[in-house]
């Protein structure tokens, strides 16, 4: 099969197209046939092995794992002999394991029925951005209605789903994003826009109940100033902050930080239950989130995708095209 795959860590240049065997599904897994697959920041970090840490999990010298991609759409090809949730034929989405490529393995568990009202490149958006998004709003940030929420990077893959989601619990949700993105933060649903080009969030203007920082490169003192004297800080974006600990290094400080402030400070470790991927689909059913695609790839062209997403511009999600 076709595969997007490398042998060293570094820039999309070390992603090559190649053909590899295809995998089988064990005991408990389901072999999907690939319609498309989404883009997100993990898969960067997984291509050019930054921060250094993560090597410990995911190889040192180079990646254990050669095929990149997680989130997924596509029909089921084949089933383990404990799988009975799925059979041949039935359109999935939800995280496999190496999805830039025509076939790619992933648990039972973390696997849902495609939801009918959205198309193949739509759903393959969806599983890592949005679960991330529903376990920042909900679990993290434990938003109720009412509350006054901000979104740091509300134009991103992420943060358009994060907007959609804290509209949903019924908050009132202010975006911060680049002016190029402010349309569309406002299509999705956000009561307010913060252009950050023209305008700092934390002026004093406003304090908010909620702040979920998706962007990730601003200081914990620059966030604490726009958020409520008891309200919630969830750092969800983990860019920046140097090779060997990265956005994690933030983290850690807020987490040390927090037992001794008003304020309460939280990382996010998104937890890759299959409950919630199907509460994902049944929240585009309902029409309450809509997954946002920027641009489509071909597989072929997955470093140029990749260097896109690298570059920041994109609004909403970027999808590969099997």
């Amino acid at each position: 099969m076709k595969a997007i795959a490398q042998d060293s860590y570094g820039s999309p240049v070390v992603l090559k197209l190649m053909n590899i065997d295809r995998p089988t599904a064990g005991d408990d897994d389901v072999l999907v046939q690939v319609h498309a697959a989404g883009l997100d920041q993990g898969a960067i970090h997984l291509m050019t092995g930054m921060p250094y840490l993560m090597r410990l999990g995911f190889g040192f010298r180079a990646p254990k794992g050669r095929v990149r991609g997680r989130e997924l759409a596509g029909r089921v090809d084949a089933v383990g002999k404990n799988v009975t949730r799925f059979k041949p034929g039935d359109e999935v989405f939800g995280i496999g394991e190496g999805s830039f490529a025509e076939y790619a393995r992933a648990e039972e568990g973390k696997l849902a029925p495609k939801p009918s009202s959205i198309t193949m490149e739509q759903a393959a958006a969806v599983a890592v951005s949005a679960l991330a998004a529903l376990q920042a709003v909900r679990d993290a940030g434990r938003v109720r209605p009412g509350q006054r929420v901000l979104i740091i990077g509300a134009g991103g893959g992420v943060g358009t789903f994060a907007v959609q989601v804290a509209k949903a619990f019924g908050a009132h949700v202010t975006g911060l994003c680049s002016t190029a993105k402010v349309d569309l933060v406002l299509s999705i649903g956000a009561d307010d826009v913060i252009d950050y080009t023209s305008e700092d969030f934390a002026n004093g203007k406003s304090r908010y109940d909620v702040i979920l920082d998706i962007a990730g490169n601003r200081s914990l003192s620059h966030l604490r100033r726009a958020l409520a004297p008891h309200g919630t800080l969830v750092l969800c974006g983990g860019e920046g902050g140097g090779r060997w600990l990265g956005g994690m290094g933030r983290t850690l400080r807020a987490i040390m930080l927090s037992p001794f402030v008003s304020q309460r400070l939280r990382g996010l470790l998104t937890n890759e239950r299959g409950q919630d991927i199907q509460r994902l689909g049944e929240l585009i059913e309902t029409g309450d989130i809509t997954p946002v695609i920027d641009r489509t790839f071909p597989l072929s062209e997955t470093p140029a995708a990749m260097r896109y997403l690298t570059a920041g511009h994109a609004r909403g999600k970027v999808v590969i095209v099997i």
